[in-house]
């Protein structure tokens, strides 16, 4: 997982602090605790979003950090409809902010068999905690085996270099 490693001085004494990144699952909320274990696989798109896949070949949805900071606060989020099939790259969704709107693209094909409901009267939660509460959709994917070699798909360490690149 990638982290920053941040060095204050307190003193002559330093203490070393290992900062995780905000781009980062969190680990208290349905997309990381579906599966005891966790997902098998956290992916993120440069398109902002992010895939947890779990062992049952199901996978949780949403945007990240960066894109919920450029979007601002989140007034509306269109939710996908259930038994909706969908390839890689097809809209699903769309969040509304006070500065702007944006579609949100399936980073994998699959099929919508859940959509995040507390979103219809809480959008905020895709402000306060896209990695986590403020999850979109959960699917069924289409071929769970391909994650690892599917284009398009990044580790986090690849998503936030991506980012530093685009600075």
């Amino acid at each position: 997982m990638f982290s920053r490693t941040l060095l204050r001085t307190i003193n002559p004494l330093r203490i070393s602090v290992r900062a995780q990144s905000s781009n980062a699952l969190s680990k208290a909320a349905l997309p990381f605790t579906y599966s005891p274990s966790g997902p098998s696989a956290v992916k993120y798109t440069t398109q902002h979003e992010w895939l947890a896949a779990h062992a049952d070949g199901t996978a949780f949805l949403g945007i990240t950090k960066y894109a919920s900071d450029a979007l601002g606060d989140a007034t509306y989020v269109e939710l996908p409809e259930k038994e909706t099939q969908l390839e890689a790259g097809e809209a699903y969704g769309s969040v509304e902010s006070v500065k702007s709107a944006s579609e949100v693209y399936q980073p994998v094909a699959g099929e919508i068999i859940e959509a995040n409901d507390k979103l219809e009267s809480q959008p905020q939660l895709i402000n306060s905690d896209p990695l986590g509460e403020g999850w979109i959709a959960r699917i069924k994917i289409a071929e769970p085996d391909s994650l690892e070699t599917q284009e398009g798909l990044l580790t986090l360490e690849q998503y936030e270099r991506s980012l530093k690149e685009d600075e």
